[in-house]
């Protein structure tokens, strides 16, 4: 991924009021299920950072998460950086009431570089990520959810 390079920017609208779908993004028991498994805890709070290991094709990624910005019910942004890679970026949620359903509109915007030799650091890998997220276990996760 690079700072020249569009935002990716992914969408979905789920059947589930904002408040749902806001405490499935922040808070991590939920967020385990549906997102990172490893996040050890997280906080809708600016300035707030976490950092846990994910494992792929025999590498491990540091992931390192700083809360930037923070409107609740509506917007939350981090800064998102891997452990000993270059690269830097920001992902934005942003949820709006679409009549009885939530829309989710999120944005990854590249600042810094990834590195190119590493697969996972590709445009076309993170646009899939981001749709397996929210297009598929987001959304698998709120149709299961009661509330």
């Amino acid at each position: 991924m690079k700072r020249v390079d569009p935002p990716i920017i992914v969408e979905d609208t789920y059947d589930k009021p904002i408040e749902t779908v806001w405490k499935a993004i922040t808070e991590p028991d939920q967020m385990r299920k549906w997102f990172m498994n490893k996040i050890p805890d997280f906080k809708p709070v600016v300035g707030f950072e976490t950092e846990f290991d994910v494992e792929n094709g025999g590498r491990v990624f540091p992931h390192q998460w700083r809360i930037t910005k923070v409107e609740p019910g509506k917007l939350i942004e981090y800064n998102w950086k891997y452990g000993g890679y270059q690269g830097d970026a920001y992902v934005t949620f942003e949820l709006t009431k679409e009549g009885n359903k939530t829309r989710l509109r999120l944005t990854n915007i590249v600042v810094e570089d990834f590195q190119e030799d590493i697969p996972e650091f590709k445009r076309e890998s993170c646009i899939g990520g981001w749709n397996y997220f929210i297009k598929g276990q987001l959304k698998e996760y709120l149709d299961k959810s009661v509330s």
